[in-house]
């Protein structure tokens, strides 16, 4: 882009919808997040949607990793940032609130959940995906996105994030 048309974008009017945000967040939970442009894009769509982010360790970065600030750009400051050393202390730490789970391994489409304020929505690691005990543990809660699995393994972690989180919000305008 070139550096006139960089201002003239920069000078653009930009409109902010009406939407009814619901009165308790969203929450996105990270399971051992290993792709820090994932979790920056991640972050950046939780400013967007006033969600709270969830990031249980490990993880594959440092928080101050250029990639991760890099992909989040300036909007780290507006993210409710919580972090966790494990998944028990996750559960701890959170005991209320209905915990949904993403994986390619689940028989329920993510458009058949019936979402709620204050949901947390669990997705794994971009490599591995999420626990076996953990998906055993909360069967009745585990979806997956529809993807052609004869052409794609699975989808990229901040698009399974959006995709979820606007699905949700939509629910919850209707």
């Amino acid at each position: 882009m070139k550096k006139n048309e960089q201002m003239r974008y920069s000078e653009r009017k930009r409109i902010e919808l009406d939407f009814d945000w619901p009165e308790r967040p969203l929450n996105i939970v990270l399971v051992e997040p290993s792709i820090p442009p994932n979790t920056g894009n991640i972050a950046r769509l939780c400013a967007a949607t006033g969600s709270a982010l969830h990031l249980v360790e490990p993880l594959g970065f440092d928080l101050s990793e250029k990639q991760l600030r890099r992909a989040g750009l300036d909007y780290w400051e507006s993210v409710d940032l919580h972090t966790y050393p494990d998944i028990d202390a996750f559960f701890e730490r959170n005991p209320t609130g209905r915990k949904i789970l993403f994986s390619t391994a689940g028989q329920r489409s993510f458009f058949e959940m019936a979402y709620a304020p204050g949901d947390y929505l669990v997705f794994g690691n971009e490599t591995v995906g999420l626990p076996d005990k953990l998906l055993e543990k909360h069967p009745e809660n585990v979806c997956n996105i529809p993807i052609k699995l004869d052409c794609v393994r699975s989808l990229n972690l901040s698009n399974c994030a959006a995709i979820v989180v606007y699905e949700a919000l939509r629910q919850l305008n209707i």
